[in-house]
């Protein structure tokens, strides 16, 4: 952990990293940040210790570069990084869709690159992060990826075809879930209850579904079975679930969730 590890465009997502990072051992002068906005670098050196440097500065001293920018902003700040990245740093990328290989054509030949997708309860050391090798990224540099990630919750690796999929089922995960508890608490103002206690009994139900799904080792379908008793009130709901096609309808978000992933690939923005 004596290695400086540099966090360039430290919004949610990389402000969540560096507390995970600092709690899990890094000391904060070996953690550098980067931010668009001077006093939002200031903000974060005040909370955490950290230093704020520039772009080119990051790239000159930090030994692991993790750029967190927004998709469409990556070009740019790969045109302004490129002239200062020797080949030896390693450069993990959190930027939904793109490819290794668009790190590695703007970078010094050989240059390390590991992608991973990362999501939104690593505000809450929660995250499933997914990690994969770019071609000239070693067993060594994927073990320091998870080292890192590991401080903010679980990392898996899979090949980098995987990833897009990955996304839309993780990375935008969370969402579907908060989808879910809205619908279900209007559904419960709907049959009388006051909203307050419509939430708290979904938000406790999705934990202990959550920790059970986690925990017990069963398929979610054999759990779901021993909810649903014949001719009870579980199995009449799950039957209208199944005639609205919600089945047909996550699974075409997904696949849609998918696709965008592609074209974010491309720099396509709508």
């Amino acid at each position: 952990m004596s290695q400086k590890v540099a966090v360039l465009g430290t919004g949610k997502i990389g402000e969540a990293l560096l507390s995970g990072m600092i709690r899990a051992g890094w000391a904060p002068a070996d953690l550098l940040v980067t931010a668009r906005r001077p006093e939002r670098a200031e903000e974060l050196r005040g909370r955490y210790g950290v230093t704020p440097v520039t772009n080119p500065e990051a790239a000159k001293t930090a030994d692991t570069l993790i750029l967190t920018v927004k998709p469409q902003d990556m070009g740019t700040l790969l045109d302004e990084l490129a002239p200062h990245v020797p080949a030896d740093r390693l450069v993990i990328s959190g930027a939904a869709g793109i490819p290794t290989s668009f790190f590695e054509e703007r970078l010094a030949a050989g240059t390390p690159v590991v992608r991973v997708m990362t999501n939104t309860p690593a505000l809450v050391d929660e995250a499933m992060s997914v990690i994969s090798a770019g071609s000239h990224a070693t067993a060594e540099h994927l073990a320091h990826a998870e080292e890192i990630f590991g401080a903010v919750g679980k990392t898996l690796r899979v090949p980098e075809s995987q990833q897009d999929a990955c996304t839309a089922l993780s990375g935008s995960g969370p969402a579907y879930f908060f989808y879910l508890v809205e619908a279900m608490t209007d559904a419960g103002i709907l049959l009388g209850l006051p909203r307050d206690k419509a939430h708290d009994l979904i938000v406790q139900s999705a934990i202990g579904a959550a920790v059970m799904l986690r925990d017990s080792g069963e398929h979610p379908v054999k759990l779901r079975e021993n909810v649903t008793s014949p001719a009870g009130t579980t199995i009449n709901a799950i039957r209208e679930l199944e005639n609205h096609g919600v089945r047909a309808a996550l699974i075409a978000a997904l696949e849609a969730a998918r696709d965008r992933s592609r074209e974010l690939a491309t720099g396509k923005k709508d």
